[in-house]
């Protein structure tokens, strides 16, 4: 085809009508993932519930603690976190305004116009990791624990008995010799 034919062609194809939308799911998505490059920024705290799930099972939302209000073209985000301590804080919190910001004017076209961020603790990176393990984690480690102990428990049994069965058959041997 010819450049002139394409051009006729696109002049002739309407203008469809239509918007695009956002569900929160999707603006919480891509708060959280672009909070992942924040220096200093421990965890975005989910609140009680999503701690006790974490908790009890390894799960890493990166959703937990990522409250967003959607309109048509604006975005307004709110953010419960936990600071590593040390660190300086209004400079991560200025950080995390400007990767929100870019990343969600970058993907949706919508403008941020508030980041409201709360610091509800800091810890050191030692306590946080401490403070993750979680219980499927403990289950885990206890069930291995179980494991090795019944497979060495298992493995003496056997040389007991390997041990008995040689014992027998030399008696055994020796009776039939004399």
């Amino acid at each position: 085809m010819s450049n002139e034919t394409n051009k006729n062609k696109q002049a002739a194809t309407p203008v469809l009508k239509g918007e695009v939308s956002y569900e929160e799911q999707v603006i919480k998505k891509i708060v959280g993932h672009a909070l992942k490059t924040i220096d200093g920024l421990l965890s975005v705290d989910g609140g009680f519930f999503a701690n006790l799930k974490e908790k009890l099972v390894n799960s890493e939302s990166v959703t937990d603690g990522v409250n967003v209000e959607v309109g048509k073209k604006q975005v307004a985000v709110d953010l419960n976190i936990i600071v590593e301590y040390d660190k300086d804080i209004p400079k991560i919190a200025d950080e995390m305004k400007a990767v929100i910001a870019k990343n969600v004017e970058k993907m949706t076209h919508l403008e941020v116009i508030e980041v409201n961020i709360n610091v509800v603790d800091i810890q050191t990176k030692e306590e946080f990791e401490k403070n993750k393990v979680s219980l499927q984690d403990r289950l885990s480690n206890v069930a291995q624990s179980t494991g090795e102990l019944a497979s060495d428990t298992a493995n003496k049994a056997k040389d007991a008995v390997v041990d008995g069965t040689e014992n027998v058959k030399e008696n055994l041997a020796k009776s039939r010799v004399e």
